[in-house]
């Protein structure tokens, strides 16, 4: 008689629920060892809150209830805080989406992970270190040694995710919560991690998996949990679902994923598009540059550096661009290699050490402040992460108006119709940053970066923290006040999909130099670097 190995996870009817109200209704769910199951959804459909009922971490002010509620055998249904410490960590790892506000600014990389091997494990200091450094070196951590000593706001958004994980596979767990563990990470680094995900899993470590990403579900998910108000309205294995999906609203999930999609195509379906699994089906045209025309936004022969311990580390090395009215350059790249660096200097955020940066043909890099400071309103900027970049003392109301151009700033509707147009609801000016989504803090981030009515918008990231239909419907307005405004977007991203969706032209960079530039559908169907062709060949993609 064969032995039936024993599920990791099993949950019967569990429901969560703040006041009076539930927010999940009835979810039942099994995992057993080496499987990963998915819950794909859009914002708010109960994802996140499912997953951290399931480690009683749903909120002091939640109630939880569950016919069953079993983590590697031991029952849960009563635990008390005691007994979830012992679940924690040990029979259970957690990778949360928000890696900023999960790592202990004050404890360094190395402490963070090495605490539960010194309180849990009892291991000496030298095992200790040894561990760590090989945990850092497995998710793709440079320098790991050095790694070890830095706080987590000395990281970029991809170099803290993978502290993350690190942390969350410390004590190898029999099963691992995963919530949209490769949101902030570059292609390269996310292959490196989803295939490191596949090794833990190979050695029999159950996942559940929280992505809005489908296409890394695609690649990874043995089966797919659709979630919507709360409800799995449908599951099945991954390549069912994603083929041949049942509901209608599974359809206008995958219809709205943008990689394959032909520039200017819309991708906020209607019904008819989405039952075909496809959006709009022919392209809109997009506005396209006038050849001849002298760049709106010129950067040339810029070079930047940073003090490291033992010298210095150029961060830019010799970048030349050209950005024009109507048109969107993608730049492209691992986490490291200088994007956001590039996306300062435009800004006149970071002064160059050599090179220049020239504003419709005037000289912008180099003026002091005083003098630039007239001019500022016209590139608007959208940032990797929206919620370090707003004040969490002031409503988004105040945050948008603030930026608000002008005479306009007083006018009655100003605030709400910014909030209209990014998908928001015009009571959210009346909320913090703090009490928002992901996904609606970097609607928010849009809405400010349009205030002034810019004439170019340097977008770093602005759809990464968003579920599928959210993000089809801030790359369709991005499209469309493209085509109104005429506006210029420097899109940065290390979604490849969203690049190739979007841009006109792409940019690579590799270690601080741009390595390959070109006419998008050339860079992604037809490379001419080695370094490019490796990121197209990492970057995953839906079965279409």
């Amino acid at each position: 008689m064969t032995n039936t190995p024993a599920p990791v996870l099993e949950v019967s009817q569990l429901r969560v629920g703040f006041g009076g109200a539930d927010v999940v209704h009835g979810v039942d769910l099994t995992i057993m060892p080496g499987e990963c199951v998915a819950i794909v959804g859009e914002s708010g459909s109960g994802k996140s809150v499912t997953a951290r009922a399931l480690l009683g971490l749903a909120g002091a002010d939640s109630h939880t209830s569950a016919q069953r509620l079993r983590i590697d055998g031991v029952e849960l249904r009563a635990a008390t805080e005691g007994d979830w410490r012992g679940v924690r960590g040990r029979r259970a790892g957690l990778i949360l989406q928000d890696a900023l506000g999960s790592l202990d600014p004050l404890r360094t990389v190395g402490r963070e992970i090495e605490d539960p091997l010194r309180i849990l494990l009892r291991l000496p200091a030298a095992e200790r270190r040894e561990r760590v450094l090989r945990l850092l070196a497995e998710v793709g951590m440079p320098d790991p040694a050095l790694a070890i000593g830095r706080r987590s706001g000395e990281l970029s958004g991809g170099l803290r995710q993978r502290a993350l994980i690190a942390a969350a596979i410390a004590l190898d767990p029999p099963l691992l919560i995963a919530d949209e563990p490769t949101t902030a990470l570059d292609v390269t680094v996310q292959a490196r991690i989803l295939g490191l995900l596949d090794e833990i899993r190979e050695r029999g470590t159950g996942m559940l998996l929280i992505s809005h990403d489908l296409a890394v579900v695609a690649r990874t998910a043995d089966r797919i949990l659709v979630m919507r108000q709360g409800r799995i309205i449908e599951s099945g294995a991954a390549r069912d679902v994603l083929e041949s999906p049942r509901e209608e609203y599974t359809r206008s999930l995958i219809a709205a994923v943008p990689a394959d999609i032909p520039r200017g195509a819309r991708l906020s379906a209607s019904p008819a598009a989405a039952s075909s699994h496809r959006p709009s089906p022919a392209p809109r045209p997009v506005a396209a540059p006038v050849a001849g025309v002298a760049p709106l936004l010129e950067l040339s022969h810029l070079t930047k550096t940073f003090s490291v311990p033992g010298g210095r580390f150029a961060a830019v090395d010799d970048v030349s661009l050209s950005l024009r009215r109507g048109e969107t350059l993608g730049l492209v790249g691992e986490s490291g290699s200088g994007k956001t660096t590039v996306a300062r200097l435009a800004l006149a955020l970071t002064r160059p050490d050599r090179g220049t940066v020239r504003l419709d043909g005037e000289e912008w890099s180099t003026l002091d402040e005083r003098r630039r400071r007239p001019s500022r309103r016209r590139i608007g900027a959208i940032y990797q992460d929206p919620l370090g970049s707003f004040d969490p003392r002031w409503t988004v109301g105040r945050l948008i108006a603030d930026a608000v151009d002008g005479p306009r700033r007083s006018a009655p509707g100003a605030v709400a119709a910014l909030l209209e147009q990014v998908g928001l609801a015009a009571s959210v000016a009346d909320r913090r940053p703090l009490t928002l989504s992901g996904g609606q803090r970097q609607r928010v981030a849009l809405a400010r970066a349009l205030a002034a009515s810019p004439e170019i918008v340097i977008c770093d990231e602005p759809v990464s923290a968003l579920d599928v239909t959210i993000q089809a419907q801030i790359l369709d307005l991005l499209d469309d006040l493209q085509r109104q405004r005429g506006l210029a977007l420097l899109f940065i991203s290390h979604d490849l999909g969203v690049v190739r969706h979007m841009a006109d032209r792409v940019a690579v960079m590799q270690a601080g130099r741009l390595v390959e530039t070109g006419d998008a559908e050339q860079v992604f169907t037809r490379p001419q670097h080695a370094y490019t062709a490796r990121l197209v060949a990492d970057s995953p993609r839906l079965p279409r």
